[in-house]
């Protein structure tokens, strides 16, 4: 599975909120795969995306994921490259490019648009997808976002 996937789910927050969630380690440390992202938020800058402990355990990497962000329009758009570097054949793959499109509506609920063009890259598409969560490797996109919206919402995580 390569190409583009696109993901997109409603959250009741505003749209600053949900940037803030998207883009510092504290937040990104409580949902998801719950490892701590850290972004120097102008074009050109780091992304790394640090393992949590229990990855660490079972001997992945320090650093899961890295790339570098393209295009930052806070709190309303932010591109980047991304490399997971979990898996070495995934790894190899190279880089894949996320857009985070956030726009909030009157009613106080932001639509978050997630774009992810892989290329070719069938194996991050399939991981991202969500195929390997019975091997215990996550949901992919759409587990991250509606865990996402959960901890914004109700302000716990669904899991963890």
């Amino acid at each position: 599975m390569s190409g583009t996937q696109v993901y997109k789910v409603y959250i009741k927050a505003e749209a600053k909120k949900v940037w803030e969630a998207i883009t510092s380690p504290e937040w990104s440390a409580r949902y998801g795969y719950r490892g701590p992202v850290e972004m120097d938020l102008r074009p050109g800058g780091a992304v790394v995306g640090r393992s949590n402990p229990g990855m660490l355990a079972m001997g992945a990497p320090e650093i899961g994921v890295d790339g570098e962000v393209v295009e930052v329009d806070p709190p309303h758009r932010l591109v980047q490259t991304f490399r997971m570097l979990m898996d070495p054949g995934i790894a190899a793959e190279g880089f894949t490019r996320l857009t985070y499109e956030l726009k909030e509506g009157n009613d106080g609920v932001t639509a978050l648009t997630v774009t992810h063009e892989l290329g070719d890259a069938p194996n991050m598409g399939r991981l991202m997808a969500g195929e390997f969560e019975e091997m215990g490797a996550g949901g992919g996109w759409a587990w991250v976002l509606i865990d996402l919206k959960s901890l914004l919402e109700t302000g716990k995580a669904l899991a963890g």
